[in-house]
């Protein structure tokens, strides 16, 4: 019984993807000092990026408290306090800038020099040949499918930690915060203990989900556009050795701007979700404040400290609906590294011996 179209590429892309982790994570073998270490301190600058955030919250409560009670010595300290926390911020701000891209760096420093190695006997044992197949544009796979395939994963890993402490962390403060909502029903009231969090997490439930129906072609998009632009690579070097072949280009271009129109059909829908997201968001915490804060049960401080959380916690619930483009991203060019080394694993027959290379597997140092 044969396996239907749609049922075999998934299967493909998951073998693909399993093929590039086994290559890829043999880093935190061969580097273990540099990958850990990294690891290490991107978390501590996660979890201190947070403790200022935290405290940044409760001087959005205590500024505006003062403001609403015309406090001039509160006023006056708070506005002192803030140069100190902004230059917390920014400084682990800068840390984390150098910590990414350090580790992205070096891992792809070692992807790389893996790949070639993996590559370079399938080269001697099968010259370079204008052939179609997954090892067309092999040099591309090895150079821009690496690269992005290395750098994405750390932005969203360290994205993804941040999001879950941060969400953990101000879910607290938003319940403890906003207290409860009371709703008159005829002769009796019904009171909802930690509204916020439940409006908040209904929220970024229909964000999320809505982004996931309406991006959930997009991984396929990208991998079609990447193979139609390998593809143009692939016609236009072959011009330079068969010029005769000039008119094969036409068709193939056509196909590069009928997938970069299907990709940005994809960024206009995920847009439509994720501008509307960022424009609600904030508004929707205030609201949502407002009922308390006119009965006089809410401190206008308390009422922007809970706006404020709500945005981080929303911001959390709703990482996908911010990352899910550079995710297909991600994941469509880590699976065209795999799909590449499948084909080579499915080459049989001995190499010839290849010549001698220095080892460059451990990646740059973390300068």
């Amino acid at each position: 019984m044969s396996m239907p179209d749609d049922d075999a590429r998934h299967v493909t892309d998951a073998r693909s993807l399993r093929r590039f982790w086994r290559a890829a994570s043999g880093f935190w073998r061969g580097s273990p000092t540099i990958a850990w270490g990294l690891i290490g301190l991107l978390t501590i600058g996660v979890v201190l990026q947070l403790v200022v955030q935290y405290w940044l919250n409760f001087w959005n409560r205590d500024f505006f408290n003062a403001l609403e009670q015309r406090d001039r010595a509160e006023i006056q300290g708070q506005v002192l306090l803030l140069p100190a926390l902004v230059a917390a911020s920014v400084a682990l701000g800068i840390f984390a800038v150098w910590g990414r891209m350090t580790f992205q760096r070096c891992w792809r420093a070692w992807l790389t020099a893996e790949l070639v190695d993996i590559w370079l006997p399938s080269l001697l044992r099968h010259p370079p040949a204008f052939v179609n197949g997954e090892r067309q544009n092999a040099e591309y796979r090895i150079a821009e499918d690496a690269r992005l395939a290395t750098d994405a994963p750390i932005d969203l890993l360290i994205g993804l930690l941040s999001a879950l402490l941060g969400g953990a962390t101000f879910i607290v403060v938003l319940w403890n915060v906003g207290g409860a909502l009371t709703i008159p029903l005829g002769d009796t009231r019904l009171s909802i203990q930690g509204y916020l969090v439940y409006a908040v997490l209904l929220y970024s439930l229909m964000t999320s989900g809505a982004m996931v129906w309406i991006a959930r072609h997009m991984v396929d998009v990208i991998e079609r556009k990447n193979q139609s632009e390998a593809d143009l690579r692939f016609e236009l070097a072959r011009m330079r050795e068969q010029p005769t072949d000039v008119p094969m280009v036409e068709p193939v271009l056509a196909d590069v701007i009928r997938q970069w129109r299907r990709l940005r059909d994809q960024h206009l829908r995920t847009t439509l979700v994720s501008h509307a997201n960022s424009l609600l968001a904030p508004v929707l915490g205030l609201l949502l404040c407002v009922p308390n804060y006119v009965r006089g049960e809410l401190q206008l401080g308390e009422v922007t400290q809970a706006a404020a959380a709500f945005v981080v916690v929303q911001s959390a619930g709703n990482w996908l609906v911010d990352n899910y483009p550079r995710l297909a991203e991600c994941l469509s060019s880590a699976a065209r590294v795999g799909n590449l080394l499948l084909a080579i694993d499915a080459q049989s027959g001995p190499a010839p011996e290849a010549p001698a290379t220095g080892d460059i597997r451990a990646g740059p140092s973390p300068s």
